[in-house]
């Protein structure tokens, strides 16, 4: 199976209905012959592991497994290793170009590395284009010496978290668990007593660690042993070593850097004492937040005073841009201060993070990463420096996990029944509701119709009814018989979820463009926010096009399945509005192909959290079926109805 055969499979996957052609072929950029091409192939393939991609007529193809267990096997040799495995790609090459030179202990030559590939010289030059590249991120050079051959030149410290993130962070979950899988950088034997006293000293000092976070500490200390003995230490400012020597911390890492050095004849400096601490810190340590002394602890004594307070202002900051009602959540703000300690510290010293469910987190749960765009964003006014895209994920899932709790623990909501058939049907009305709903729905009152306007309805969410209402009321009004029939409890339904509101409410007819031909996301953006100002909704084009951008710099909005959805950091206009944008090609948007756009403006003076509506929004993105059928719009008609129908697609 090549990379696009892997592609198509992870696309098919994932969708709920069939997937045509020429929208995969957008996605991977290769023509839809290419697709079918592939196509005919991965099935055959698929054949012989409990799958078949069938074609369904005029829909596209959809995945059909015959048999599950062979199927699952296939998943865990394509996915778990999350890393290229073809010999003969560029991708592989050039991972294992980066690998040796990491540990190689002295020059390379490049005909050497040739001859171990079994390519040819030209070919490992191509690919070294890509290496330097990589490599330049992590602020590493490679050093080429006349007959000697190339080697890797850097910080010590940025040299060791090059090799944390391509020997171990590359690595699977499943593999890295089992420390004979582990990349041989020690000898087996000394892995194996490395591993004994970590594993000894941290249960000692009551740090809890995942397996693989324990399993990425071994190698780090085998990393440490490795360059140490061949005559390369970190280097660390006294003052910043000053810094951590009281911590729980230095302290731990002091014992197991003594062991270790007693039992392998090396001596570990104050230095690299310090560093191993570092990772301590960076794997979450957690030693005495749940002794029993500390269990019932507010956060303001359990906590570090400033990392309390930073946590306190980004609560605060959230609340006052998107209305989450979370400032006084004591559980979130416990979960964002014990991430704020590691995180700051491994953004401090450039310790590299990698997020799996970053992708994940940004296409489904787009409200929560916003609030963790808008904590990184204050996070570095604060203190100057720079949070990367993944560390922003790791915030956004505290303040995901406190939306659903949220959810979860919510009031029922209060309706006010109108029966005008007496007393005997409004109970059973209001009994039938009750039975059917149970404490999601809180029946405040019955009342005949004639007695409708001398009661207040501040505290009630909407009415049901028997009789229509000619008068206007300040919530909704849901007409039903006086027996509840399938069709009366499904419109219930619809409010008690959420749903009542419909996505149609957020779009525009003026505000809606489609198949435009624009060939870049700063066109889209411009030309969007331009006609925002237009139909008045903002008060500087220039001022929130610039916002926008500034958005996207922080991280790209593109959330895969060809959509994109920018927006400024902070709220901006009179009413929360979609202005949308069809393209008749695909753009690149931060390397991924974008062809429907969505701008999106939430109310500035809104009250009430937008979570209704990125839900609505997230039905549509979520289905590449509804995508597929909008970019084919060619009116706003034809678009509308396609979104009526998107919110109740499941």
């Amino acid at each position: 199976m090549n990379a696009r055969m892997v592609s198509i499979l992870q696309h098919l996957l994932v969708s709920d209905a069939p997937v045509k052609s020429e929208y995969l072929a957008k996605l991977i950029q290769v023509t839809s012959r290419t697709i079918r091409s592939d196509i005919r192939e991965l099935d055959d393939f698929l054949n012989k592991h409990g799958a078949t991609i069938e074609p369904v007529r005029s829909r596209g193809y959809a995945l059909k497994i015959t048999d599950d267990r062979a199927f699952r096997d296939l998943l865990q040799q394509l996915f778990i290793v999350n890393e290229p495995n073809d010999p003969a790609s560029p991708e592989y090459r050039q991972l294992y170009v980066i690998r040796r030179l990491l540990i190689a202990d002295n020059f390379l030559k490049l005909e050497d590395l040739a001859d171990e590939l079994y390519v040819s010289r030209s070919t490992l030059n191509n690919d070294f284009k890509e290496v330097k590249r990589i490599l330049q991120a992590y602020g590493i050079t490679i050093e080429t010496r006349p007959n000697y051959g190339i080697r890797l030149k850097g910080d010590e410290m940025r040299l060791r978290f090059c090799m944390s993130e391509f020997i171990i962070n590359r690595s699977s979950d499943e593999q890295i668990g089992r420390l004979e899988n582990a990349p041989r950088i020690l000898a087996p034997g000394e892995m194996t007593l490395i591993r004994g006293i970590i594993l000894e000293q941290i249960q000692k000092f009551g740090v809890n660690l995942s397996d693989v976070a324990f399993n990425n500490l071994v190698i780090h200390m085998a990393i440490a042993c490795k360059r140490i003995r061949d005559g390369n230490q970190v280097a660390m400012p006294s003052a910043e070593i000053a810094d951590i020597r009281g911590s729980e911390e230095f302290k731990a890492a002091e014992q197991i850097a003594v062991l270790i050095g007693e039992e392998l004849g090396m001596v570990f400096p104050e230095a690299e004492v310090a560093y191993i601490s570092l990772h301590l810190s960076g794997n979450k340590w957690l030693a005495g937040v749940k002794d029993q002394r500390t269990e019932s602890m507010t956060p303001e004594k359990l906590l570090d005073a400033r990392i309390y307070e930073l946590g306190k202002s980004i609560l605060a900051e959230i609340d006052r841009d998107l209305n989450l009602n979370i400032s006084h959540d004591s559980e979130l703000l416990m979960g964002i201060c014990l991430h704020l300690k590691p995180a700051l510290n491994r953004v401090k010293y450039g310790m590299n993070i990698r997020n799996p469910l970053l992708d994940h987190v940004k296409a489904n749960y787009p409200l929560a990463f916003q609030a963790g765009v808008i904590a990184a964003k204050l996070i570095e006014s604060k203190l100057n420096i720079s949070i990367p895209e993944a560390e922003m994920g790791y915030l956004a899932i505290h303040v995901g996990a406190a939306i659903e709790r949220q959810r979860m623990t919510s009031r029922p909501k209060r309706c006010l029944v109108v029966c005008t058939s007496g007393v005997g049907s409004a109970r059973l009305l209001q009994y039938k509701l009750q039975s059917t709903f149970g404490a999601r729905l809180e029946v405040a009152e019955t009342t005949p119709y004639y007695k409708l306007s001398q009661i207040p309805l501040q505290e009630i969410d909407f009415v049901v009814s028997t009789v229509p209402i000619p008068q206007t009321l300040p919530v909704p009004v849901v007409v039903v018989q006086t027996l509840l029939g399938t069709g009366d409890m499904d419109k219930i339904e619809a409010l008690l979820s959420g749903k009542g509101e419909h996505p149609l409410r957020y779009i525009r007819e003026d505000l809606v463009f489609l198949k435009q031909s624009f060939t870049s996301k700063e066109e889209v953006i411009s030309f969007l926010g331009k006609r925002m100002h237009a139909a008045g909704l903002i008060r500087s084009a220039e001022g929130f096009i610039g916002l926008v951008l500034e958005r996207e710099h922080a991280a790209p909005t593109a959330y895969g399945n060809l959509v994109a959805i920018p927006h400024p950091l902070i709220p901006q206009s009179d009413g929360t509005v979609w202005a949308v944008c069809t393209l008749g090609q695909p753009i690149d948007w931060a390397g991924k192909p974008v062809q429907f756009v969505c701008l999106l403006s939430i109310d500035k003076n809104g009250e009430e959290p937008p979570t209704t509506m990125y839900d609505h929004l997230m039905r549509i993105v979520d289905h590449a079926e509804i995508v597929q059928q909008m970019l084919g719009c060619e009116t706003y008609d034809e678009f509308a109805r396609i979104l009526i129908r998107a919110a109740d697609f499941r």
